[in-house]
């Protein structure tokens, strides 16, 4: 018997269980994977030291913050230098600098002089009215189309590799959504929430970009210690669960082959979409459905090192390509140049991503043919002379990042009722609250209040 079992061993179960743990429930992890921490890895080789999940999270809320205070003795946060500020977009092969003000945007060439002036009129148009309005429509309508293609989408690459005409505002980038629909505007919205008073952890929130020292797995070694390592059972296999009364069955294979059962009074989910039907058969198939279809994002990183660069100047956090360039890759983290000890000294670490919403078929590519677009890819967009990187790793990730499109507002419905129905079910997980690194730990604290 445990008080709470927590389904997925990634950053948002890892983050819930420390909270619990803190307040002395009786818990178990359950993870799939052969090791904690799902897609955060990092490895060291040869010099360099890469992350083969997310590079790097944002400190957009105090849960952040709270969290690296409790792990302080394990882990040491690492904030980006200043070349994070600088953020680069591909126009016509030459990458330009990604406006950061409003002067910056008058004057910057991504844009046309049509919407240049529709920037300056911002502030004067009036709300939308559709509560389902994709991202393009919205950013069109109140700023234009070249600031669509050429800030905008190549943003919603970066984040989600997505389609900002499928995403819907509200549910993708609620803040952004907000903005408009409290203040009327965004650069209005902004303005004033700027002079809005503060709570002392509130002016905490930098929106630094942030890594630890070694890589992202030490956050995950942390996490581990402060939970128990006992409390925490990888490589198991058949995973189901089943209500009994006011408990429920969790049934499993262990790593040698044996049946587990167990009973807990509540089940934190936090895996995927695409993995609920299997572990809950009980659930209405109809309802859980609504659940299970959100479409994930594929998408390939590679991982490129070089013990001496000699392209381009690397001064910032990263380019993005925007769709409409018609390039194979989606753009490139300029690692290196934002932590240290990334890379050798004169080296260079880059993770360069493939594929997404609208272009999945190339990871249906070779290891092969990946390379090949590669070195066409970096050579003319890095002005390199010769492809000859020290370290190269291609990682596929097959359920890379959910799409918060318009069924959005079905799957959140059908996700309540199906707590309601079973109480002491919970779900959470990146189906909801967000695809980040803070939105996870953020979640993971909801997650425990809702427990204790």
């Amino acid at each position: 018997m445990k008080d709470v079992v927590i389904l997925g061993a990634g950053l948002t179960g890892l983050t819930t269980a420390h909270h619990l743990k803190k307040k002395g429930v009786d818990l178990c992890l359950l993870e799939k994977g052969s090791r904690a921490g799902g897609v955060i890895h990092s490895v060291t080789e040869n010099g360099f030291t890469w992350e083969e999940g997310p590079n790097s999270g944002v400190i957009s809320n105090v849960e952040v913050l709270r969290l690296f205070e409790d792990l302080k003795n394990d882990c040491e946060l690492e904030i980006a230098n200043e070349n994070v500020k600088r953020r680069y977009i591909l126009k016509g092969g030459n990458w330009q600098p990604l406006p950061s003000g409003l002067k910056s945007a008058v004057t910057t060439p991504l844009f046309t002089l049509k919407d240049k002036f529709r920037i300056l009129g911002e502030p004067f148009r009036s709300p939308g009215k559709n509560p389902n309005e994709t991202l393009a429509e919205l950013v069109k309508r109140r700023l234009g189309k070249s600031f669509l293609d050429y800030a905008i989408d190549p943003f919603i690459l970066g984040v989600y590799s997505g389609d900002p005409n499928r995403l819907v505002t509200r549910f993708a980038l609620p803040k952004l959504y907000n903005l408009e629909q409290k203040y009327g505007s965004f650069i209005r919205g902004t303005i004033k929430k700027g002079s809005e008073p503060k709570t002392e952890d509130e002016k905490k929130v930098t929106r630094g970009v942030f890594s630890t020292k070694g890589g992202l797995s030490s956050l995950i070694n942390a996490l581990k210690n402060k939970i128990g390592e006992e409390n925490i059972l990888t490589g198991i296999s058949s995973l189901t669960v089943k209500p009994i009364g006011s408990h429920f069955l969790v049934s499993y294979i262990d790593t040698v082959g044996n049946p587990v059962e167990m009973e807990t009074k509540k089940v934190i989910s936090t895996i995927g979409a695409h993995q609920l039907d299997q572990i809950l058969p009980f659930a209405d198939a109809a309802q859980l459905a609504k659940i299970t279809n959100l479409y994930y994002a594929r998408v390939i990183e590679i991982v490129l090192g070089f013990n001496h660069w000699e392209g381009i100047k690397l001064d910032g956090f990263g380019g993005l390509v925007p769709f409409r360039e018609k390039r194979d890759i989606l753009g490139a983290l300029f690692m290196s140049s934002l932590f240290e000890d990334r890379a050798p000294k004169d080296g260079a670490l880059f993770s360069i991503f493939m594929g997404g919403v609208r272009r999945a078929e190339l990871c249906d590519l070779s290891d092969n043919q990946v390379k090949t677009i590669l070195k066409k890819e970096i050579c003319s967009t890095m002005k390199l002379k010769e492809f000859n990187p020290d370290l190269i790793k291609i990682i596929r990730h097959p359920w890379a990042i959910p799409q918060y499109e318009e069924d959005t507002e079905y799957r959140l419905k059908a996700v309540t009722e199906l707590e309601e129905k079973y109480p002491g079910l919970i779900i959470g997980g990146n189906l909801r609250n967000g695809i980040g690194m803070a939105d996870r730990i953020h979640q993971a604290s909801m997650l425990a209040e809702a427990v204790i």
